[in-house]
């Protein structure tokens, strides 16, 4: 390449660059492990530009020219900012399963009134959920699958090249069954939970026309936190190991993948 070029290539360079920033950018704010609430906004920044700096050389053949007119260029940021942001919460919704399910889990075990704030839903939640939803990044890292997700981002501009137009309608689709899916494997991680609270609440049910002079509440609240606890520990482990396992699927169906 002659230096002469320059100055007509980089005007189409920069504006290459720009757009993969934005769908890299939008993405890293809502992927898992990236995108957390506790990393801070420049941490994100750095991640974002050091992986447009490492993807755009591979993407820039087919990344469009600037476009003449400022609605076209605007038009096409937008489009970027979506794919990475839909890229992004897909794979933020299997992150979701596990506080999803600990949230389940911590109603069950009666210690709803011991909420804390919840980044990962913006609420308050309860310790149990803040704890597994923590635990399900360390697994990500520990498994490899915080890369999953950043892959499907490369792969995308296989599938959903840039200038092309955004796929509302196979978004909401996908966006709509990643959610439906997630909830059930939350349920489903739940299940044993349930079923323990259940057949624990017809246990008192029993007992109290039994012996009618108990205090029914007092019994309960006690044996039901120290007994879903120790379930809790006994079944953690196992508990971990589906939603990995469910996770590694999940996030090998991402878009580009």
């Amino acid at each position: 390449m002659e230096i002469a070029a320059l100055p007509e290539l980089l005007p189409a360079w920069t504006f290459g660059f720009l757009l993969v920033v934005c769908r890299v950018g939008s993405a890293v704010l809502a992927l898992p492990a990236f995108g957390e609430a506790e990393v801070p906004m420049t941490v994100k920044a750095a991640i974002a530009l050091a992986f447009a700096a490492i993807l755009w050389p591979a993407v820039q053949p087919a990344l469009p020219p600037p476009p003449a007119d400022a609605a076209r260029a605007a038009l096409l940021v937008v489009t970027e900012c979506l794919i990475g942001l839909w890229i992004g919460a897909l794979a933020r919704m299997v992150v979701l399963v596990l506080p999803l399910a600990a949230q389940f889990v911590g109603f069950l075990l009666g210690l709803s009134a011991a909420m804390l704030f919840d980044p990962a839903f913006g609420a308050s939640g309860t310790a149990l959920s803040r704890l597994l939803g923590l635990g399900a990044i360390v697994l990500l890292f520990a498994t490899g699958l915080h890369a999953v997700p950043l892959a499907a981002l490369a792969g995308s501009y296989a599938v959903l090249p840039a200038g092309a137009p955004f796929p509302a309608g196979a978004a909401a689709e996908a966006a709509v069954a990643m959610a439906a899916t997630t909830f059930g494997l939350a349920f489903q991680l739940a299940g044993p939970f349930v079923l323990a609270g259940i057949v624990f609440q017809l246990a008192l049910g029993v007992m109290s026309r039994v012996v009618p002079q108990m205090q029914v509440y007092f019994v309960a609240m006690p044996a039901q936190i120290v007994g879903g606890l120790a379930l809790m520990a006994v079944l953690a482990g196992s508990l971990l190991a589906a939603w990995t396992e469910a996770a590694r699927g999940l996030l090998g169906g991402l878009p580009g993948l």
